[in-house]
């Protein structure tokens, strides 16, 4: 192969490229960026006098480690690792380069992402916002809810300068670790916590068992109420008949029995 026909096929190479599924091209000419977005595939260049970048039009992961926002009892957190999802766009990407143009970061894989630096800023604004509305003791147990509000706070924050450009797909709270005090209270107020549970338990049983004897008691009177009202006096009179005659019936001893208050006559058993 001549030097002049690797030349030529330089040049043609230079003149064409891809752009993958899920991604847009942003075309600059003599420095100027062109206002329409190339789509995906084969795209056409001028050699030399212009460029075209990659940018994902698909969601964008951010991770934030470290963070050490301050809770809303003035308490700092040790560290705090978030991680937010984003995409932008596809129709707008050439307006954010030109509107941000120091605002996108290149990914490993070579394209870019648009107004990575910007959403960062923000979104790292939006947790310590979020995290001083929450008292330090209770912040990990609401891991899911901050999650929802920071990434609420962050789409209404992107939506005030550009609306309709960003989506704030969803914020994950990785890691929460309190200062080790906090840690110590935590701890304390959830044994405390369970104690209280415990105590609740044996009031509950203590207020059944106590329950169940008022509704024996009740049971116990109403059945001597019953009993009480069924004693008449003739009925008492035919049960010392029926005592009288079982020791009437007995020969083997001398038995005297006189009734109480009874008009009955004695029984006398002399035994002969």
């Amino acid at each position: 192969m001549t030097v002049g026909m690797v030349v030529a096929t330089g040049v043609v190479m230079s003149t064409a490229g891809t752009i993958q599924t899920g991604n847009v091209g942003i075309r600059t000419t003599l420095g100027v960026i062109s206002a329409e977005e190339i789509g995906p595939g084969v795209y056409f260049k001028w050699p030399l006098i212009s460029s075209v970048h990659e940018f994902s039009a698909k969601d964008i992961v951010i991770d934030m480690s470290d963070l050490t926002p301050k809770a809303k009892d003035n308490l700092s957190l040790r560290d705090m690792d978030v991680s937010i999802y984003y995409r932008t766009s596809p129709g707008s990407i050439s307006e954010l380069s030109t509107k941000y143009a120091s605002q996108s970061a290149r990914h490993t894989d070579g394209y870019f992402m648009p107004a990575y630096e910007l959403v960062w800023r923000i979104a790292r604004n939006a947790c310590y916002e979020e995290i001083a509305k929450l008292d330090s003791l209770v912040i990990h147990t609401q891991r899911e809810q901050l999650g929802v509000a920071i990434a609420k706070k962050l789409q209404e924050e992107l939506d005030r300068n550009d609306p309709g450009v960003f989506v704030v797909s969803r914020a994950v709270i990785r890691s929460v670790q309190t200062d080790p005090s906090i840690e110590q209270s935590i701890q304390q107020a959830v044994a405390n916590q369970k104690k209280l549970e415990a105590m609740q338990v044996q009031t509950e049983i203590a207020k059944r068992e106590a329950d169940i004897k008022v509704t024996e008691a009740r049971g116990i009177a109403e059945s001597n109420q019953i009993i009480a009202g069924s004693l008449t006096r003739e009925y008492l009179q035919h049960e010392a008949n029926l005592a009288l005659f079982k020791f009437a019936e007995k020969g083997n001893s001398n038995t005297i029995v006189v009734p109480s208050g009874m008009s009955v006559a004695p029984l006398i058993n002399t035994g002969k």
